[in-house]
């Protein structure tokens, strides 16, 4: 199997939503691929999802407003409304009637899409697992935020997390530019006639959902000749009757379900290629995880989101004193890139993963069992610990970050690890 991990230098434009263009300049200097016709707009993360949305011709989107997803429900009705987009916009009475209309619509073979984020996910967690179980194509930007109580209307990954193994594909992505680039690419993995999934295009609330930054938007043609209209064999059709939803005792269900993933483990190849794709109209490149500073690094921070941003710019002063620190950024979480993970870790001594949610109960956050399982299967004695951090929106600062780092490479010197779960930010 042919790995694609995308590496980027640790000395680097400031810019973040700037930061898979490979070449400083208006134009990338990779033969036919340029820049020149992109235009550069000021969107917020809510306002970048709306947009690519626009561009992706979408055939309905039903959903229902709430913090901090609401400017995108805003600005596709706005769209509708003024005869920009030719979609349906089907107003519904809550997340849950959301999700269900979508089904509807997209076994029509509708492209279809939607918006929510924590309580809105959380009543829509039933349909979740209807959604991928009949194999919609659902594309759905998921604005994170913390779950009540108490109530919180601020950034943490309880809501995604907490709905974490209902058979979507999960993408996390850390900033505007990130976020346009993801719903367009998402339409077109989910669907791939060997996927058939839904997909999750998870932002930061607050910290990417409302902060503006410049962001590079394609052509409309340029989207149109990437995303073509969606053709699917299996639909709604009076012409040609087939059921769906159909009750599946012992006799079928396992089978159902195993087909289900064996479709999940193929979206890594898939998100590749399309990745590869979409760079060569773009000049952005994607893939399940990117990299920074790995080439020689000793100990990494493995996160996702946003954070991702703070962490590289606490590594670039780290690498000026000569410390060996790397960053590994998951983009793809659902399915869990293994071999891609593994790839770039086998040779430090020590690595932080970091979690923005509580599993309460458990040896460590989601994402850290999820490393720490591919350790048991990889065989290989890794230092590691789990830093929870965030909850509620709380910042991590870049001191915080600076020590986490340290206390890295004190257990890469030592062998020890004191605790392996740290609480970081949090009054005691």
């Amino acid at each position: 199997m042919t790995l694609h991990i995308v590496k980027k230098e640790y000395i680097r434009s400031e810019t973040p939503s700037l930061s898979h263009v490979k070449d400083s300049s208006t134009r990338v200097q990779n033969g036919s691929v340029t820049m020149k016709n992109q235009e550069v707009v000021g969107f917020n993360g809510d306002e970048a999802v709306a947009y690519a949305v626009k561009q992706s011709d979408v055939n309905v989107i039903a959903a229902y407003p709430i913090t901090p997803q609401t400017i995108i429900v805003e600005r596709l009705s706005e769209y509708v409304a003024d005869g920009d987009i030719d979609s349906e916009f089907v107003c519904v009475e809550s997340e849950h009637s959301a999700l269900s209309a979508c089904i509807g619509a997209s076994l029509t073979g509708a492209r279809v899409f939607t918006a929510t984020a924590s309580q809105g996910l959380a009543l829509m967690h039933e349909v979740l697992y209807a959604t991928s179980g009949l194999r919609c194509p659902i594309v759905m930007a998921v604005v994170n935020r913390a779950l009540s109580a108490p109530i919180n209307i601020h950034n943490d990954r309880s809501d995604m997390m907490g709905s974490r193994d209902c058979g979507w594909v999960q993408i996390y992505a850390e900033n505007s530019q990130e976020v346009y680039d993801w719903i367009i690419q998402a339409f077109r993995i989910s669907e791939h006639q060997n996927i058939q999934l839904p997909i999750a295009v998870n932002l930061d609330g607050f910290v990417i959902s409302h902060s503006m930054e410049n962001v590079y938007v394609l052509p409309n043609k340029d989207v149109k000749k990437f995303l073509p209209p969606r053709k699917t064999r299996y639909k709604i059709d009076p012409t040609h009757p087939i059921s769906f939803g159909g009750l599946f005792l012992q006799d079928y269900y396992y089978e159902l379900k195993r087909q289900q993933e064996e479709a999940l483990r193929q979206t890594s190849k898939i998100l590749d290629q399309v990745g590869k794709e979409y760079y060569k109209i773009s000049g952005r490149e994607y893939g399940s995880l990117e990299v920074c500073g790995m080439e020689d690094a000793d100990v990494a921070i493995l996160c996702m989101g946003s954070t991702a941003g703070t962490v590289r710019s606490v590594l670039r002063k780290l690498r000026a004193d000569g410390k060996k620190v790397g960053l590994i950024k998951l983009w793809l979480y659902r399915p869990f890139p293994i071999d891609e993970l593994f790839s770039v870790i086998e040779n430090l001594k020590a690595l932080v993963v970091m979690d923005m949610a509580l599993s309460f109960g458990a040896p460590f956050g989601a994402l850290c069992s999820d490393v720490a399982s591919i350790l048991q299967i990889k065989k290989k004695d890794l230092k590691i610990f789990n830093v929870i951090y965030g909850l509620g929106g709380r910042d991590i600062t870049p001191s915080e970050i600076e020590d986490i780092f340290n206390d890295a490479l004190e257990i890469a010197k030592t062998g020890i690890v004191k605790d392996y779960v740290k609480f970081v930010g949090v009054r005691e």
